[in-house]
């Protein structure tokens, strides 16, 4: 009989770790620099107007683009990663 070679319970739990911290820390990023944005658009640049909340909300929108695609990367990319590269 031939052998199967499963990787160990802990290998799964860290590559499930690392895909789950790169994400957040996309989500995180992609979000406030939105809010940056957006914040300096509409405030000290003067080129849109928008109240905080509506920037906020901007922003928040940022943030789960980055997330679909994050998990849609999943498919194309690395399993570790969040990142549609397949070299990633």
């Amino acid at each position: 009989m031939s052998e199967i070679n499963l990787p160990s319970s802990d290998t799964v739990v860290k590559t499930a770790r690392t895909y789950v911290v790169d994400l957040i820390e996309r989500i995180i990023w992609t979000f406030l620099g939105a809010a940056g944005a957006v914040a300096l658009a509409a405030g000290p640049a003067d080129m849109l107007s928008a109240s905080f909340w509506e920037s906020v909300g901007v922003a928040g929108l940022a943030a789960v683009v980055t997330l679909v695609k994050g998990v849609l990367a999943r498919v194309v990319g690395s399993k570790n990663s969040a990142s549609s590269a397949p070299s990633v």
